[in-house]
């Protein structure tokens, strides 16, 4: 390893001590890149990647779909369009064992296509479905491990906020890697019903059968207020998959679309609006430091020849594209419990570039593998962000521990998953290749 191999492996080392001390992992990036190229080659060039790489970066058109998603769900959420959706699916689905439970799944899956963002589902139904499944006496573990679970899904199925960040990170279409995730992410959430169906089976004092009386006029009230979200979902995804506008395009649109319907429902407020949208300006600020100060940390590596060594030094020791996928999900699902997945991807993919390309790993299957790892870690002690989330609405109703335990199961319906996507990669191209 020469000089200035050494610099980039110890900027990564600066880097993760930095974030361990409270640092924003965007400006702990920035601050190491800046210092390891004046180090590495002069003060000249370090100034010059500094003024240069934040203006490229936030210019990117593709970037501008990030506001967008985001803006609509937290519109969608604050007009609420999202209602009576856990109330819709615990009527279709409460004559399962653990009703409750998958109704949080499927309601889960289709606020998290709206809102993109695994903690505002997670907070959302903390609020609506953990109540309700207490109140039918369930155990505390699985109400709450279930939420804190299915809100993981927002991250695979599409309109998804790592896909772009992925796809601007590794140059790759981002209206594949939304279509990429759509049968993963319907994937998990089958195997999540299946998993509550069937320990709730062996187990009937975890969920005691809900048995209530619902009239026809209250099926017509909970089903009439559910219609707004699926059009916006089908919208956005149809228009992206039949090639009619851009990813970009598409946040506008679902953006735009949502607000319209909230307004024909009368629902829209400008106080709801205001929040909305500084919700989305703290969001997307969040995300664009972390991916210009990550932008520059790839610029280092890519200076020092890091990444090629590390490369190198894979291939010596692993032989197959499935060792290979196998050792980056183990160092993903560590890094899970300690960082929060945009953080995660945009500290590794610099590094993991050249040993996909070394494996000729498909990124787009890649892609689908590293959000469903991501999503893991939203889940795992110590850090587990989702698990905190719920912690947080419930106060001191449930233990923090009863809910990790919680989710103990649902992790490894996760890992399921996980092989099935790993085994078969056509469950995460088919969609794409039907696109192009």
């Amino acid at each position: 390893m020469n000089e200035r191999e050494l610099i980039g492996a110890a900027s990564i080392g600066v880097v993760l001590f930095l974030v361990a001390l409270g640092v924003p992992v965007g400006i702990g990036m920035g601050i190491v890149a800046f210092g390891g190229i004046w180090l590495a080659i002069s003060l000249k060039a370090g100034l010059g990647i500094l003024s240069a790489v934040p203006f490229e970066m936030v210019g990117d058109w593709n970037l501008s779909a990030i506001p967008m998603f985001l803006l609509m769900g937290y519109v969608a959420a604050s007009s609420e369009l999202t209602k009576n959706l856990f109330k819709s699916a615990r009527i279709t689905l409460g004559w399962l064992p653990g009703g409750l439970a998958s109704a949080t799944v499927i309601s889960a899956a289709l606020f998290a296509s709206a809102s993109g963002s695994s903690v505002a589902t997670a907070a959302a139904f903390s609020r609506t479905a953990v109540p309700e499944m207490l109140k039918a006496r369930y155990d505390a573990g699985l109400a709450t491990g279930s939420v804190a679970a299915a809100g993981t899904l927002g991250a695979l199925i599409p309109p998804s906020v790592l896909m772009i960040v992925f796809g601007i990170t590794m140059s790759e279409s981002i209206n594949s890697l939304f279509l990429a995730g759509l049968i993963p992410g319907i994937l998990s959430a089958i195997v999540f019903l299946i998993y509550i169906t069937l320990r709730v089976t062996l187990n009937p004092s975890l969920a005691p059968r809900v048995t209530e009386e619902i009239s026809a006029e209250e099926k017509r009230e909970a089903f009439k207020d559910v219609w707004p979200l699926p059009v916006i979902i089908l919208c956005v995804i149809g228009g992206i998959f039949a090639g009619l506008f851009t990813p970009t395009e598409a946040g506008a649109i679902g953006a735009a679309l949502t607000i319209g319907l909230a307004i024909l429902r009368r629902s829209f407020t400008m106080a709801g609006f205001a929040d909305a949208l500084k919700r989305t300006a703290n969001g997307t600020a969040s995300i664009f430091i972390i991916v210009v100060g990550a932008a520059l940390f790839q610029r280092l590596l890519g200076l020092t020849g890091l990444a090629n060594f590390f490369s190198e030094l894979v291939a010596t020791h692993i032989h197959t594209q499935l060792g290979v996928i196998l050792a980056i999900a183990a160092l993903y699902l560590v890094m899970g419990c300690f960082l929060e997945p945009v953080s995660i991807m945009l500290l590794t993919l610099p590094v993991l570039t050249p040993v996909l390309q070394h494996f000729d790993v498909n990124l787009v299957w890649f892609a689908v593998i590293t959000v469903k790892l991501l999503e893991m870690g939203m889940v795992t002690p110590p850090m587990g962000l989702n698990i905190f989330v719920v912690k947080s609405a419930m106060g001191d109703k449930v233990p923090v521990g009863q809910i990790f335990r919680g989710t103990f199961g649902f992790l490894l319906s996760d890992f399921v998953t996980l092989a099935l996507i790993i085994a078969f990669p056509i469950l995460s191209l088919w969609l794409p290749s039907l696109a192009q």
